[in-house]
């Protein structure tokens, strides 16, 4: 079982970036997804960015799209990264990164191994 960590979290003016990292240790099945996902205080873990190892393939919620940037290079140890642009107060929650095998899916009942987040602060 790959175990995840991720690191890069912290506190951003609006319209400020930060990027995440995710690093992995154990075996990284070629076929994984790897997603990011978001968890503001009372409420649901939604996705919110998706990368698919072994095409490189990437897909973005309405969140996301046009702000923000998943990436994945295993030869360069870079398991997943997430840049995170023109960030608004709405953006602020707990990231984590997760991963599945096999297809992206948007819930996250379906992602097998789970980091323990890294908190994203953006004020107004």
């Amino acid at each position: 079982e790959v175990q995840l960590v991720e690191s890069g979290g912290g506190l951003v003016q609006t319209g400020g970036s930060l990027r995440l990292s995710c690093a992995a240790s154990g075996f990284i099945f070629e076929d994984y997804v790897i997603g990011w996902f978001r968890q503001a205080p009372g409420k649901e873990r939604k996705g919110v960015s998706y990368i698919m190892i072994k095409d490189g393939s990437t897909h973005y919620t309405d969140s996301a799209k046009g702000r923000f940037t998943i990436s994945s290079d295993i030869a360069r140890y870079n398991f997943a990264s997430l840049q995170m642009n023109s960030l608004k107060p709405e953006d602020t929650a707990t990231y984590y990164c997760a991963v599945k095998r096999y297809d992206v899916s948007q819930d996250p009942s379906e992602y097998t191994s789970w980091g323990p987040g890294t908190q994203v602060t953006v004020s107004s």
